[in-house]
């Protein structure tokens, strides 16, 4: 099987994010309690994020589209623009593991014939969501991991900073985010 290096690189990431963080004594934000995956469906656009492996190609432009299947999961296409112009972009798979904890979400970006193997599941947290679902703001477990998302492209510094200010509130190091240029 010829994987493409965008999907090692997912697979890096769903790794990362699966199997590096400890399991015991977590310190996880709560997830919202309530998430309609029909209403989150559609694209976001990364505001901010803390820096991490998986989107190092990842220059500009970065959004992630996510879209229901009949089924109950969510297929999620990430993209974006790297430095030299060229789009890279993983699609994937998300399904919430818990229906008690529907900001929960379990993702994965392996090829189709691997995601049966549960550790290649990564947490995606919806930790703060807007009422018309136009931001969000998303974690990974024990908040290593952080993206502030829109629906619009760009969004002005005030709203910019206000969400930063609203994730950093909920307990995450925002010193080190890496901010979103659509340039």
């Amino acid at each position: 099987m010829d994987l493409s290096p965008l999907t090692k690189i997912a697979g890096i990431a769903v790794l990362s994010l699966a199997g590096l963080a400890p399991t015991e004594g977590t310190d996880d934000v709560a997830t919202v309690p309530a998430v309609d995956l029909n209403r989150y469906a559609g694209t976001w656009y990364e505001q901010a994020r803390l820096p991490n492996r998986f989107q190092r190609q990842c220059h500009r432009s970065v959004s992630a589209t996510y879209t229901p299947q009949p089924d109950g999961s969510v297929t999620v296409v990430n993209s974006c623009l790297r430095e030299n112009g060229t789009t890279a972009s993983a699609t994937g798979k998300a399904e919430v593991a818990d229906p008690a904890q529907p900001g929960l979400l379990q993702v994965t970006f392996m090829p189709i014939g691997l995601r049966w193997l549960p550790f290649t599941h990564a947490e995606y947290r919806v930790v703060a969501l807007d009422d018309d679902y136009q931001w969000s703001i998303v974690g990974g477990k024990n908040r290593q991991y952080l993206w502030v998302l829109t629906r619009a492209q760009n969004v002005d510094s005030e709203q910019r900073e206000q969400l930063v200010d609203r994730a950093r509130a909920l307990g995450y190091d925002t010193t080190g985010l890496q901010f979103s240029s659509t340039h």
